[in-house]
């Protein structure tokens, strides 16, 4: 949850929004962020609410996939780096 927590306060962060209006704008309670920000439980449709909210999706995958599935996350982020990299050169 500490990992999840993370990638949601970084999306916030890069919004350069502030814990209450982020909250409000998901239609959360700044506990329910917070407590969700710092690794704590938080019910499913809460989370699926903020996940949603800023633009994130959760996948569940097989354990025994989760290689292969990270790889190609992977692959697919450094190509689409590289194409912003290109574009912004061109």
């Amino acid at each position: 949850m500490a990992t999840l927590g993370a990638l949601v306060r970084n999306r916030r962060a890069q919004s350069r929004m502030r814990i209450d209006d982020a909250a409000d704008m998901l239609g959360v309670s700044k506990d329910v962020l917070s407590r969700l920000e710092n690794g704590r439980a938080v019910s499913l449709d809460k989370l699926f609410k903020v996940l949603d909210g800023f633009g994130l999706n959760l996948l569940v995958v097989p354990k025994r996939e989760v290689p292969v599935a990270r790889k190609a996350l992977h692959e697919h982020m450094a190509a689409q780096a590289v194409s912003a990299e290109s574009q912004e050169g061109a």
